[in-house]
C-alpha cells in the first residue's frame, strides 16, 4: 500500500505538472489593441468581438487585450508603437496618409454619397490598392474595416453654409487634407489629439470640432457644444489593423484565424453601427443638442476643388475619377 501511495503521489504530481504545462502553453500570444473610442462605441464592441472570436478559433492560444479611450496611447503614438514593436493593434484610418498617401482616399470630403457607395470603394479594387500601400509604407496591415457615421460640424451656433463659418476656430485630426479643405471653406482649423478636444472646447481654445455622431456622444461634447450642423462632409471607413511585424510571425493557420475573426468583427460592427445611429441622435437631442439642416450642396461645391487641389499629383486622377462617377 505504501508503494502504491508513493506511486499515486508521483502520478498526481506528474499530471499536475502536465496541467500546468498545458496552461502555460494555452496562451502563446497576447495582442494589445488600443483605440480612441469609449466602451459604448461600436468600434470597441467590435474589438471585443474580434478578441472573443480569435480566442475561440485558436483555442485560447491568442488573446486580445482591448484598451479604449486612448488609454494605451493616442492614435499616432499607437501607429508608431506598432512600427517599433511595442503595440500590436489599433483602429486607424486617414491618419495613415502621413505614411501612405492613398489613405487620404478614406476620408475625402463629399466623395462618397452613401454607405453603399463607400462599401463599393472600400471593398473593391481601389480599397485593395489602398491597403497594399498602407502595408508597404506604414508597416501596418488592415484586416477589416468599420463604417463611420458621416462627420458633422459641432459648434455653439447654427452654421448653415460656408459663408457662416466666419473663421471658426475648430479642431481637426492631424490630416493635412482636412486642414486644407476647412481653411478653404472659411474656417480656422487646428490639428489636435482627440483626447484634448473636450478641454479645448470647454476653455474656449477652439469653438467647434467635427466628428461622427458616435464620437460626439461618447466624448460628451453635448456638455460643451450646443449645435450639430449636419454637414455630413465626410463618409468614411476606418481599419482594424495589426502590426506587419506581428503578422509576419504568425503561422499560416493563425493568419487565417485572425482574418476570420476580423471578418466576423466587421459584420458585427456593421449591425451595431446601423442600430446605433438613430439612437445616438435621439440621445443627443434629449441632452439638449440642436440639429441644424445645412446647405450641403453649398459645402460640397465649395469643397470639391480644394479637395482635388490638396491631394498629390499622383492621387489627383483617382480623386477626380471618384468625384465624376
Amino acid at each position: 500500500m505504501r508503494h502504491f501511495s508513493r506511486l499515486t503521489k508521483v502520478m498526481i504530481a506528474g499530471v499536475a505538472g502536465l496541467m500546468l504545462a498545458g496552461q502555460a502553453m494555452a496562451q502563446e500570444l497576447t495582442l494589445k489593441l488600443g483605440h480612441l473610442a469609449n466602451e459604448q462605441n461600436s468600434w470597441h464592441k467590435a474589438s471585443l468581438k474580434f478578441g472573443e472570436e480569435l480566442k475561440t478559433l485558436t483555442n485560447g492560444r491568442i488573446a486580445v487585450e482591448v484598451y479604449p479611450n486612448d488609454s494605451l496611447g493616442r492614435e499616432m503614438d499607437l501607429i508608431n508603437g506598432m512600427q517599433l514593436g511595442t503595440v500590436e493593434m489599433t483602429i486607424t484610418g486617414e491618419s495613415l496618409q502621413n505614411w501612405a498617401p492613398m489613405a487620404a482616399l478614406l476620408a475625402l470630403p463629399y466623395a462618397y454619397k452613401s454607405l453603399e457607395d463607400m462599401d463599393a470603394i472600400a471593398g473593391g479594387e481601389l480599397g485593395k490598392k489602398i491597403e497594399a500601400e498602407i502595408i508597404e509604407k506604414a508597416q501596418v496591415r488592415p484586416i477589416a474595416y468599420f463604417a463611420r457615421g458621416p462627420r458633422n460640424l459641432t459648434s455653439n451656433r447654427a452654421i448653415t453654409s460656408p459663408a457662416e463659418l466666419n473663421r471658426l476656430r475648430m479642431r481637426v485630426p492631424n490630416v493635412p487634407l482636412f486642414v486644407d479643405v476647412w481653411t478653404a471653406l472659411g474656417a480656422q482649423p487646428t490639428p489636435m489629439a482627440f483626447s484634448e478636444v473636450f478641454t479645448a472646447l470647454q476653455n474656449g481654445t477652439i469653438e467647434g470640432q467635427e466628428n461622427p455622431l458616435a464620437l460626439i456622444q461618447s466624448a460628451s461634447f453635448n456638455e460643451v457644444q450646443s449645435h450639430v450642423n449636419l454637414t455630413e462632409h465626410v463618409r468614411s471607413w476606418i481599419y482594424l489593423t495589426i502590426a506587419e511585424q506581428v503578422w509576419q510571425k504568425l503561422s499560416e493557420e493563425d493568419k487565417g484565424h485572425v482574418m476570420e475573426a476580423a471578418k466576423r468583427a466587421q459584420e458585427f460592427e456593421r449591425q451595431q453601427f446601423l442600430q446605433d445611429e438613430d439612437a445616438i441622435r435621439a440621445d443627443l437631442e434629449k441632452k439638449g443638442m440642436t440639429f441644424v439642416e445645412v446647405d450641403q450642396m453649398a459645402f460640397a461645391d465649395a469643397a470639391r476643388q480644394p479637395v482635388i487641389d490638396s491631394v498629390s499629383e499622383e492621387l489627383r486622377p483617382i480623386v477626380e475619377e471618384i468625384f465624376n462617377r
